[in-house]
C-alpha cells in the first residue's frame, strides 16, 4: 500500500472507516469524474446568486453533496489533470508545467494512473476530451489505462479549426490552400489543425468546435452502455472543452445577460444534465458522479472568462495582474465541487471540509476496494467519510504550487494550514488590462486568515499576536511537506519538443487536413512527403 504523507494520518481512521463500509457493498460503484476547464466558482448558481446559467448543476447539487473550500491541485491545465489522475502533486509526479503540441514525453510512464489502477480491479475504463498529458508514443491515453479514447489531445485552441468560435484575440480559420493563406497570429495556432482522437486513431482534422460538445455526450452515452451491456463496471473520465477559449457556442440573444460566456456555460451545463440522466437510466444510485473544475477562470479573456465569485485575491490585485488561473491565491485554485450518488451520498448537504481534486485518485481506488500502488507518498486522502457525510474533516495542511504566475513552476511557496494561508512567494498571472502582478518573495511568509478575509486582502500583522501564534506551525507544516517530497520517490517528466510528435493525419495537406472532410476516420500518415513526419504514435 502506497504511503500517505504526514497529515494523511489525521484522517487515516476515519478513511478506513469509509474503506470498509465500501468493501461491504456487494457490487463495485461505477465512477464518473467530469472536469471543467478554467471554470470559476462562482459559475456554479448553487455557489453563487448571481449565477443563472446552471440549472443541471444546482439539481446535482440539491440531489448531492456540494464542497465549498474544494481545490485543484495546480491552477494550470497539465499539472492539475495529472495530479488527479496520479493523487500526487506535480513535485512528485514530475509534470510541473503545460505540454505543448510538439511535446514528445507527457506523465511520466512510471506514473501509476487512476485508470490502471481500476482496470486491474475489473473496470471497464473510458476517458473522453481534453487529455494534455502527453501524447506521443506510449503516453497517449490508450497507453494509460484506459480501454477507450476519444477526444483532443490538449486544450482546443491548441490548433486551428474551420470554426474558430469565441477569444480573445480571436483566432483565424485553418488556411486551406497553401502557404500563402497563412497568418501568423501572437497565441494563435495556425500551422496544423486541432486533431479529434477515437482511441489512436484521428477521426478528424480540423475537429469540428461546434458540435464537439454533442459527439462528447454521444461517445460517453455509448461508452457507458457498453460497459452496462458487458456487466463490468465503470469509470468514465470526462474532461470537457468548456470553459477554455475559445468558446464554440452561436451568439446567444441580447436577453441572455453574460453573452457568449453565459451561453457556453448553459451548453455546458446541459450537457452535465445528460450525463447525470444516462447514467441514472443504468441504474439509479450504482454511480458516483463527481465535478469539478481543473482551476480557476483565465482572466486576460475578460468577458470570456469566468467567475471568481467573492475568491478575488485583492492583495495581488492592488499590485497589478489576475488572481485567477496560474495563481496560487484562492481564485486560481479554488473550484467549484459536486458529489452526487443517490442512497449514498448525502443530497441538500454542504460540505466546507479542505478537499482537493488529489483526494479523487485515494477514494475511488478505496471505494472499489482497490489498492494504492507501492513505493510512493500520495498527497491525496481517502475522504470517503466526508462523501457519505459521516465527517466534515478534510486536509490538515493543503499546498499550492506554482503555477506560472510566480516563482519556479511546480514548486510549493504557498500552503493552507485549517483557516490559514501562507505565502512564500507571490505574482499575478496576466489580467484583462494586460497588467502582470511581479513576483515577490516573502520571508517570513505572508499570512491570511481565510475566515475573516476570504477576499485575501489584508494579511495579518507580523508583530500581531495571532500572526506569531500560527507561525511556528505554518514554518513546521512547510519544512516537513518539503521534507516529505525530498525523501519521496519523484519522477521527472521529459518536456522535451520535436515537430515529428504533432497529431498530423495527412502531412501533405496544409493544416494536416485529412484526406477528405467529413471522413469518419483517416489514419495518421506515416510516410508522409518531405522532411519529418507529424504523428501521434
Amino acid at each position: 500500500m502506497g504511503t500517505p504523507s504526514p497529515w494523511g494520518m489525521l484522517v487515516l481512521a476515519a478513511a478506513l472507516v469509509g474503506l470498509s463500509a465500501a468493501q461491504a457493498t456487494h457490487r463495485q460503484p461505477n465512477f464518473i469524474v467530469i472536469l471543467a476547464d478554467d471554470v470559476g466558482w462562482g459559475d456554479l448558481g448553487a455557489n453563487w446568486a448571481e449565477t443563472k446559467e446552471t440549472p443541471h448543476l444546482d439539481e446535482l447539487a440539491a440531489e448531492g453533496t456540494r464542497f465549498v473550500d474544494f481545490h485543484s491541485a495546480a491552477s494550470t491545465c497539465s499539472p492539475s489533470r495529472a495530479s488527479l489522475l496520479t493523487g500526487r502533486l506535480g513535485a512528485r509526479n514530475g509534470v510541473t508545467h503545460n505540454f505543448a503540441v510538439t511535446s514528445v514525453g507527457g506523465l511520466p510512464l512510471n506514473e501509476t494512473t487512476l485508470a490502471e489502477v481500476l482496470r486491474e480491479a475489473g473496470y471497464s475504463t473510458g476517458a473522453i476530451g481534453k487529455w494534455h498529458l502527453g501524447h506521443h508514443g506510449r503516453h497517449h491515453p490508450s497507453f494509460r489505462g484506459f480501454d477507450y479514447y476519444f477526444g483532443i489531445p490538449y486544450s482546443h485552441d491548441m490548433g486551428c479549426t474551420d470554426t474558430p468560435g469565441y477569444n480573445l484575440p480571436p483566432c483565424p480559420p485553418c488556411p486551406r490552400h497553401g502557404t500563402a493563406a497563412r497568418v501568423a497570429r501572437k497565441d494563435c495556432y495556425t500551422e496544423v489543425a486541432l486533431p479529434l482522437f477515437e482511441n489512436v486513431t484521428i477521426v478528424q482534422q480540423p475537429v469540428n468546435l461546434s458540435s464537439l460538445a454533442a459527439r462528447y455526450a454521444e461517445e460517453a452515452a455509448r461508452f457507458i452502455q457498453r460497459a452496462s451491456d458487458s456487466g463490468r463496471p465503470f469509470f468514465l473520465y470526462l474532461a470537457l472543452a468548456h470553459m477554455h477559449v475559445p468558446l464554440g457556442v452561436p451568439p446567444p440573444p441580447p436577453a441572455s445577460g453574460r453573452g457568449i460566456y453565459g451561453a457556453s456555460l448553459r451548453e455546458m451545463d446541459a450537457l452535465v444534465g445528460q450525463i447525470k440522466r444516462v447514467a441514472d437510466s443504468h441504474g439509479k444510485g450504482s454511480t458516483l458522479l463527481w465535478f469539478a473544475g481543473d482551476n480557476g477562470p483565465w482572466a486576460q479573456k475578460c468577458e470570456l472568462a469566468g467567475r471568481l465569485g467573492p475568491f478575488v485575491g485583492a492583495w495581488q490585485r492592488q499590485r497589478g495582474g489576475s488572481s485567477a488561473k496560474q495563481t496560487t491565491w484562492e481564485g486560481g485554485h479554488r473550484v467549484p465541487a459536486l458529489a452526487y450518488w443517490p442512497g449514498h451520498v448525502p443530497a441538500k448537504r454542504t460540505s466546507h471540509a479542505l478537499l482537493s481534486t488529489l483526494d479523487v485518485f485515494p477514494t475511488l481506488v478505496a471505494l472499489a476496494g482497490a489498492t494504492l500502488p507501492p513505493n510512493r507518498r500520495f498527497d491525496g486522502l481517502d475522504v470517503s467519510p466526508v462523501l457519505f457525510g459521516w465527517s466534515d474533516v478534510g486536509h490538515k495542511v493543503l499546498l499550492h504550487p506554482n503555477s506560472g504566475a510566480a516563482g519556479k513552476d511546480g514548486e510549493i511557496e504557498a500552503l493552507r494550514l485549517a483557516q490559514y494561508k501562507a505565502f512564500y512567494t507571490t505574482g499575478g498571472a496576466m489580467a484583462c488590462d494586460g497588467s502582470i502582478g511581479p513576483a515577490e518573495r516573502h520571508q517570513p511568509p505572508l499570512i491570511f486568515n481565510l475566515d475573516r478575509d476570504i477576499q485575501e486582502q489584508e494579511p495579518l500583522e507580523v508583530a500581531s499576536r495571532e500572526y506569531q501564534a500560527v507561525l511556528p506551525a505554518v514554518s513546521r507544516a512547510y519544512a516537513q511537506a518539503l521534507e516529505d517530497i525530498a525523501t519521496d520517490n519523484v519522477s521527472v517528466a521529459d518536456y522535451s519538443k520535436d515537430p515529428a510528435a504533432t497529431p498530423c493525419c495527412d502531412a501533405r495537406h496544409v493544416a494536416c487536413r485529412c484526406q477528405a472532410p467529413g471522413t469518419r476516420a483517416a489514419v495518421p500518415d506515416r510516410g508522409a512527403e518531405g522532411g519529418a513526419t507529424r504523428l501521434c504514435l
